[in-house]
């Protein structure tokens, strides 16, 4: 199927746009026997349908698109005579006419997939410079997987809600993150452009959801890059320790976990920022040799530590229950898996390099689905090592935070005492600076996603042009790395490791959801669009990794919840305010369509804020803090009627 591109508007059908070389357009209705342009007129070749369209071109064929019309495959018809005096060709396309032909796309309009290829395709000193071939890819994609999950949060869920489980919890997630894989790996073959899940939501189900999934995936990065530099500052106090350096609580760790600012933490993101913003190509070399470091760590600690392995800790394998849903027990796992899911951020982050990859279209599913397959061996055996020299709940409280050090300190043999001497003392340092450097790629990577998919949304006119402006010199955005080094380095001085590592988790999950269901929608709408990888056994694969997705989405805590409704109300304020009016695709139109559609969506948000509020508070108890409970109080309130009193003022311009 072949469409036309919805660019601009030819006034006598009010289409939504040719961008092609034409010279005449008409569509008949009941036969119509001249043809007239720049003034003058000549027979046509009968017959006329009422279904046909007549494209006279004067240079090429059109071949692109447009959300009015579905054009059936082209019949090639060239015509003589006096027509061939004034036009080399004239094509005859059978069309079926929506009815939505007279009609803007609004909120739901999909961004034309030529504009997407142009994008992938542009170049110059304004343009993102293609420096990554499929091994920088791979290990893009390995470098921020290994280190968010493995360093970080490993310890912190096993002590808290899934014992030696912790292996089930990862095999859950990477089957979940199989499926989101898959799906990746056909859209980034498909569409080579920065942006990641935002340009796939945006090229298949509209703006508006676009807009919805790029504000998540936002979060997602921002949270990620917080969650790991304060994992970074944990294990530097670890190193310095071992050097007997002895840095004060209060300038290491933010003050809900008895500090007063985490120093550390705050400058580490200053430091990858400034690599980001001097250019991709120097912080991919620098990305290839951390990976390397990150990947003999593991391999060290897995061989090293196998003969460490005391059976007694994986009895029991799955804790029983306290009581609580997610504190051990099966939902505990499964909780579990919904935390670590966040350990694969790294295959997604791969997708929004993709106009700074060489040949995009086959390297951009090898990045994808072999740094996933990768890490997750390597995770399986990293947490069957982790549990089995230390007892689980070895790791519970601040000390979780840097499991990998704590699993060092019980490789060693044990005195009449019961006190345990390390047999590698040197490894325990040797390691944690390993894992220091190896951090600074997870922190770099995340960083580099938050300001791709800001970029996309600024080339489309969703966000102001501040953040799609190209640095001449570094063609880098330079100003958006800045203002996301301000944000995401106070986050990670002020705010404690759980949260940020949960609020990571449910982003994830939301972002993946989407992009399996866009994937159902593409083979629908898109099925003729060149692609070099097609996802298998659709639509299986696609609805198991919609249902993994939400059902993990379901075991996280409910105080997560809250804090994604409250961050979707705000990115909506913010689409309404400013993305909404100032969108190229519809450029200068007051009312656009799909209000309605806004409006229930903002009313829907408001009510489960309600929802999760009253869930929290609940799960928590009623005698404890109802701070968070009045914050989604007043904000469900506030939201639900404004967008009440929009969908007044509709219904009063309707009349």
């Amino acid at each position: 199927m072949r469409n036309l591109p919805a660019t601009d508007q030819w006034e006598n059908n009010k289409i939504s746009g040719l961008n092609v070389h034409l010279a005449l357009l008409l569509t008949t209705f009941g036969g119509v026997s001249k043809l007239t342009t720049e003034g003058k007129t000549f027979d046509t070749p009968p017959p006329f349908k009422p279904t046909e369209l007549f494209v006279l071109i004067q240079k090429k064929p059109c071949i692109a698109r447009s959300d009015c019309l579905s054009l059936q495959p082209i019949q090639s018809q060239e015509y003589g005579g006096q027509t061939k005096r004034y036009f080399p060709r004239l094509f005859v396309y059978h069309v079926q006419l929506s009815k939505k032909r007279n009609r803007k796309m609004g909120l739901f309009i999909k961004k034309p997939f030529e504009a997407l290829l142009a994008e992938a395709n542009a170049s110059g000193s304004k343009s993102l410079k293609r420096v990554l071939g499929p091994w920088s890819l791979v290990a893009l994609g390995v470098g921020v997987i290994i280190g968010a999950g493995l360093f970080s949060i490993t310890g912190t869920v096993a002590a808290g809600y899934t014992g030696p489980a912790i292996t089930l919890s990862f095999a859950i997630a990477a089957l979940g993150c199989c499926f989101a894989g898959l799906c990746y790996a056909e859209f980034a073959s498909m569409i080579p452009v920065a942006g990641s899940a935002y340009t796939y939501s945006y090229a298949t189900m509209g703006e508006l959801i676009a807009w919805i999934i790029g504000w998540d995936l936002v979060l997602e990065y921002t949270v990620a890059a917080t969650t790991v530099s304060i994992s970074w500052s944990r294990y530097l106090v670890v190193f310095l320790e071992g050097l007997n350096i002895h840095l004060p609580q209060a300038l290491t760790a933010c003050p809900w976990d008895g500090g007063i600012v985490n120093i550390p933490a705050f400058l580490i993101v200053v430091l990858m920022s400034i690599f980001l913003i001097r250019g991709t190509e120097g912080s991919s070399i620098f990305n290839g040799i951390v990976v390397f470091l990150k990947v003999s760590v593991i391999a060290i600690f897995v061989v090293l530590g196998w003969k460490y392995i005391n059976a007694d800790n994986y009895t029991p394998y799955i804790p029983a229950n306290t009581g609580t849903l997610g504190e051990y027990g099966i939902s505990g796992v499964l909780r579990g898996a919904a935390i670590v899911f966040f350990a694969f951020l790294g295959f997604d982050a791969v997708s929004t390099a993709a106009q700074e990859t060489k040949n995009p279209k086959r390297n951009m599913p090898i990045g994808i689905l072999v740094s996933l397959l990768v890490c997750t061996v390597l995770y399986m055996l990293f947490a069957h090592v982790m549990t089995g020299v230390a007892h689980y709940t070895e790791f519970s409280g601040q000390q979780g935070i840097a499991p990998v050090a704590i699993a060092i300190e019980h490789m060693g043999h044990t005195d009449a005492a019961g006190i345990i001497h390390p047999d590698y003392p040197w490894l325990n340092r040797a390691i944690v600076l390993a894992i220091l450097f190896g951090y600074c790629s997870v922190i770099m990577v995340t960083l580099l996603g938050q300001s791709r998919v800001f970029l996309s949304m600024s080339h489309d006119g969703l966000l102001p042009p501040f953040f799609s402006h190209i640095n001449e010199k570094f063609r880098t955005p330079a100003r958006s790395n800045l203002l996301f080094m301000l944000i995401v380095g106070l986050l990670a001085a002020f705010v404690p490791a759980r949260l940020a590592g949960e609020m990571t988790s449910i982003g994830t999950l939301m972002a993946f959801t989407l992009v399996c269901a866009a994937v159902l929608v593409v083979r629908k709408t898109m099925p003729d669009i060149p692609r070099s990888f097609k996802t298998p056994f659709v639509p299986l694969v696609p609805i198991l990794g919609i249902l993994t997705c939400l059902c993990m989405m379901l075991f996280l805590p409910a105080d997560t919840w809250i804090r994604l409704v409250l961050w979707m109300l705000i990115g909506l304020d913010i689409y309404v305010g400013y993305g909404m009016k100032h969108s190229k695709l519809e450029q200068g139109v007051k009312n656009r369509r799909g209000q309605s559609a806004l409006n229930m969506i903002g009313i829907a948000l408001s009510v489960l804020c309600v929802i999760t509020g009253l869930w929290h508070q609940q799960t928590v108890g009623w005698d404890e803090s109802k701070v968070l409970l009045i914050i989604s109080f007043v904000f469900a309130f506030t939201h639900c009627a404004y967008y009440m009193m929009r969908i007044w003022k509709g219904t009063a311009k309707q009349k």
